[in-house]
């Protein structure tokens, strides 16, 4: 039994892959044929299509009552996201960190993780009212970002897209003939979500039953297994995106997705059940996803508005060394 629920977590993570996939590349498509920006579509569709699956894995926990599992796939991800993932992607190629990141959105990042530890630590939980104080902000952070990319496209300041290279693969080049229909679009992006939903719980059931067979806590699988398969998304955008040059893709996908995270995936999933938070575990791990957030600005100003590879090296040695104490001090 143990041997099938590997083989269905696996399946789960293929589905959350692919099927964030499917969703970004619909909701884009149509955003465009909508005619909104370039722009926009990357602060809003991109960031909520590589959320979805931490979305989609921590909605069906609260609703479950593995809130555990809830609250350590939102900490972990984030965890992950910055000392991984970016820390893998400043590795292959140094990241530039925008003015705008600079002055927006990693002060909004840091808030939302001195958020979390303010309001688990304070009702050691996340009761359906935190979930309304996050969206509240995501609300707010949202309208900005908007005003933003509307005074940049009035101002015509905002960077152009490159042309996209033609598909090489005959399925490419099938896709790309069958993106301009607007159906096909809608299908495909109904067709993601309904993969990332089932990969979703496949993996929450999986992550359960491994928990209990091996006496490991909800929250260590949460913020391991759970947590990277989640990232997965982000880990092939920013580490791809970094081999190809598009380094702001690369940066700008993991501080929205973090934030995303945060304020949209826990926000959400304390309506339908309050997330505990157990100060005497749970605190490290918001101190520590805080403290990603922290050394990600002191990086990127201390190496001029970019992300060395030594910044990269630094952060995959604090992702060790947080594994290190999860699974010899914690457990």
């Amino acid at each position: 039994m143990l041997y099938l629920w590997i083989f269905l977590i696996i399946v789960g993570f293929a589905l959350l892959v692919k099927g964030a996939d499917f969703f970004v590349d619909g909701a884009a498509g149509i955003a465009e044929k909508c005619k909104v920006s370039a722009l926009v579509i990357g602060l809003t569709v991109v960031a909520f299509g590589t959320s979805a699956p931490e979305l989609c894995v921590s909605v069906t926990s609260a609703i479950r009552g593995s809130t555990e599992l809830a609250i350590g796939n939102v900490l972990g991800s984030n965890i992950t996201n910055i000392f991984l993932i970016l820390g893998i992607s400043a590795l292959v190629r140094p990241l530039p960190v925008q003015r705008s990141s600079l002055v927006l959105d990693l002060p909004v990042l840091l808030l939302a993780s001195a958020l979390i530890v303010g309001l688990g630590v304070w009702g050691n939980a996340l009761s359906w009212w935190d979930g309304l104080i996050l969206l509240a902000v995501f609300a707010g952070y949202m309208v900005l970002l908007f005003r933003n990319a509307r005074k940049e496209q009035q101002e015509g300041g905002g960077p152009q897209e490159a042309p996209e290279e033609a598909p090489s693969s005959a399925y490419g080049k099938w896709m790309a003939k069958m993106e301009q229909k607007t159906w096909f679009l809608i299908v495909i992006t109904l067709v993601g979500l309904g993969m990332v939903v089932g990969g979703g719980t496949l993996l929450v059931e999986g992550a359960k039953y491994i928990a209990r067979s091996f006496g490991v806590g909800e929250d260590i699988i949460g913020l391991t297994v759970v947590a990277i398969g989640t990232s997965l998304p982000e880990l092939v955008t920013s580490v791809v995106a970094a081999a190809k040059g598009k380094t702001d893709i690369a940066v700008g996908n993991i501080i929205g997705s973090n934030i995303f995270n945060i304020f949209l995936v826990a926000g959400v999933a304390s309506l339908f059940h309050p997330l505990t938070f157990a100060v005497s575990r749970n605190l490290v791990d918001a101190l520590v996803a805080l403290g990603a957030g922290g050394m990600l600005l002191i990086f990127a100003l201390a190496g001029k508005k970019n992300l060395a590879r030594w910044a990269g090296a630094v952060m995959l040695l604090c992702f060790i060394g947080y594994y290190v104490y999860l699974f010899l001090v914690r457990v």
